[in-house]
């Protein structure tokens, strides 16, 4: 999750009755959706040893503090991992995984029936996953091909804040609510829901 520190195992499997020494050379890097890199935010190399039909875990962990000022808005991360065994005439294992980290920041709550033309009223949560204040923050509202800008408090580390926002539906059929949270450290965290307004 975005805010939080990652971690991840890599688990290595030594598939013969031979012992085998194993380097590996591991690194993190913040990425756009075309998986071209934006900076390097992690290098680690480590060695192990492998018994007949052993197993191994390396662990290895990336602090929110390594990542958060290079992510993106894609809120990508790729991590690659070079196994090579040695004294085996230089075999090597290249392992990859993208990482895009999940936003839990907007919840938004609906009344159980919304009626067309009766004034409805909406509750909308935002949060600061982060653990350091964000400032500058505003909710972008979007609904009836109408926007509305709201300017907010600043947030505390991991604060939860709430607003509520009044509106009345001009039409049945389903409507569509777009919420956009930005601030000084972090920018386009989205929450959407799609309204049911019955007839009067």
């Amino acid at each position: 999750v975005f805010g939080k520190d990652i971690t991840l195992i890599l688990i290595l499997n030594n598939l013969s009755f031979d012992h085998k020494s194993v380097k590996v050379d591991m690194s993190a890097s913040t990425i756009l959706y075309t998986r071209r890199a934006v900076a390097e935010i992690l290098k680690a190399t480590t060695s192990v040893d492998l018994g007949s039909k052993q197993g191994k875990h390396i662990r290895l962990k990336i602090p929110y503090s390594y990542y958060g000022k290079y992510l993106t808005t894609d809120k990508r991360i790729q991590v690659t991992a070079l196994c090579e065994v040695l004294n085996m005439h230089g075999i090597k294992l290249l392992v990859e995984k993208t990482i895009i980290l999940e936003d839990t920041n907007i919840i938004i709550k609906i009344p159980r029936r919304v009626v067309v033309n009766k004034a409805v009223t909406l509750e909308i949560s935002y949060a600061n996953p982060l653990p350091e204040p964000v400032n500058r923050c505003v909710l972008l509202v979007t609904l009836m091909n109408q926007q509305v800008k709201i300017h907010l408090a600043r947030l505390a580390p991991k604060e939860r804040s709430k607003i509520y926002f009044e509106f009345t539906p001009r039409r049945t059929g389903p409507l569509q609510l777009q919420v956009d949270f930005s601030c000084d450290k972090f920018s386009h965290v989205k929450g959407f829901v799609t309204i049911a307004v019955a007839p009067a």
